[in-house]
Parts: structure tokens; sequence; C-alpha cells
């Protein structure tokens, strides 16, 4: 299914419009887009992977999981092999933020877009 500018900004918006209506945390596009990689793409994870696969600044990799870890959605952890390197953990409550939003895109998705 090939989507159309116009529907996918409606399902975008969709989603979102939902998710400030909840008591949730807000996410930038930046942690958004950390908290994603997380937990969609194999682990493990640190912040020099991370800033690579984004390619963002290490820096900023930072300031999204400070936020993120906050909020319970992730954990850092030590790297057991090399302590100087700290390795980005999934945790449940991120897991359920996360299916929940899906959820979310899922029912804008299946609300029908105005005519273009």
């Amino acid at each position: 299914m090939t989507l159309s500018a116009q529907q996918a900004l409606h399902i975008w918006r969709g989603a979102f419009v939902e998710s400030v209506r909840r008591d949730t945390p807000d996410l930038t596009a930046r942690q958004m887009a950390v908290l994603t990689t997380v937990y969609l793409d194999m682990p493990p994870h640190t912040v020099r992977g991370l800033a690579e696969h984004l390619s963002i600044s290490k820096p900023a990799i930072t300031r999204a999981l400070d936020r993120l870890s906050a909020l319970g959605l992730v954990r850092r952890k030590p790297d057991d092999r090399d302590r100087r390197s700290i390795t980005v953990q999934r945790t449940v409550k991120g897991s359920i933020y996360l299916t929940d939003f899906a959820e979310m895109i899922s029912r804008a998705a299946a609300t029908p877009a105005p005519p273009d």
C-alpha cells in the first residue's frame, strides 16, 4: 500500500494528537528516534553506536538518554566487557509505551483521511 504525502501526514497527526491527549510523556523527535532504535534494532546499544546509526552527536544522544532514563523508558548500564562504555537497555515501561504508541498509529491509519 502506497500512501500519499497527505495520507501519511494524516496518520502521523492522528497518532500524535492522541498521544498529547493522553497522560503520557511528550518526547521530542530525537528522543523518539533513539527510543525506537533501541527497541527495534538488535542490542547491544551504546551511545557511540546510537550516534553513528542516527548520524547525530554523542552529546545529543546523551541528552536524549537522560530524558528517556528519567522516564524509565530505557536503562543505562556499564558494559561488563569495557567499563568505559555504557550499554542502553530496554525496560518494560519503554516496551509498553511503544506498544501503546504503535496502537495509536494503527488507529490513526484506520481513520479515513480527508480527500487530497
